[in-house]
């Protein structure tokens, strides 16, 4: 049986979207079978990222209400054999997403897939608390504000308390994922520093994805930033963190952290 991941967060624009298709590319890129679920009904963005915007015809809620097969639905990626997309509804709303409907779809998911990757939207409202409910793993995307990690904070308490995992008194299994860190504006102050954060939310750091344009790049040509650029500072970290999701142990490193005299001196990083 798979393992079902959602991705998620308090506030909206921190990367979560961008961040479930770079860690599911990575993953997939790896001979792993994944397939990403877009839980942002009425604002799906998934299927744009991915570059499967044109070939959407069934959907999640289409799925749901019986009007498609699961087959008919998923998306198989041109680039990569093993990745699949399963895109929410444009026209819909969130109401209807029904907890039986999700429960189903989840399970047959975990039947034919190693990851199923669900990119839950911002807030606590339904669509996001449906999409975390089957999670058995939660990443936790946030930037480094404080009015970021502040929500963050309410979303592992509801991690903790409206899973089925809680439910059962088992340990949701969270990670850390920054986003648009910037070394340079967090030593004047500008942002939050790593340890910071993690002093407030109290979670395994799974990844630090520095601020850079190549992750726009890669949206506007519709690849995850894994795919477009493998070689690029972002997509680096999120290959490290697919590898600590996948239970390996990395350290991580702060991007962009102050170079020693000697690496200015001979240009190499200390």
């Amino acid at each position: 049986m798979g393992k079902v991941v959602v991705v998620t967060s308090g506030k909206g624009g921190v990367g979560k979207t961008t961040s479930t298709a770079a860690l599911g590319a990575a993953l997939a890129q790896n001979k792993e079978k994944v397939v990403v679920v877009d839980f942002d009904v009425g604002l799906r963005n998934l299927d744009l990222v991915m570059g499967a915007e044109r070939r959407v015809v069934y959907d999640l809620v289409n799925v749901i209400q019986g009007d498609a097969k699961l087959t008919q639905a998923l998306i198989r990626d041109k680039r990569l054999d093993t990745l699949f997309l399963l895109p929410a509804s444009q026209t819909r709303d969130k109401d209807n997403l029904t907890p039986e409907g999700v429960e189903w779809v989840i399970s047959e998911l975990k039947k034919h897939f190693d990851w199923v990757i669900c990119d839950s939207p911002a807030g606590i409202e339904r669509g996001a608390t449906l999409a975390m409910r089957h999670a058995d793993i939660a990443v936790v995307v946030t930037n480094p504000e404080v009015s970021s990690v502040r929500d963050s904070d309410r979303i592992i308490g509801l991690l903790d308390s409206k899973t089925i995992k809680a439910e059962r008194g088992e340990r949701m299994e969270k990670h850390l994922l920054l986003t648009r860190y910037d070394a340079a504006r967090a030593e004047r102050g500008d942002m939050l520093k790593v340890d910071d954060v993690l002093e407030i939310l109290s979670i395994p750091l799974i990844g630090i994805i520095p601020e850079s344009m190549d992750v726009l790049r890669a949206s506007n040509v519709g690849a995850p930033v894994t795919l477009a650029d493998a070689k690029s500072a972002p997509a680096m970290a999120y290959f490290d963190a697919a590898r600590r999701l996948s239970g390996e142990d990395i350290p991580v490193s702060i991007p962009g952290e102050k170079r020693g005299i000697f690496a200015k001196i001979f240009g190499r990083a200390a």
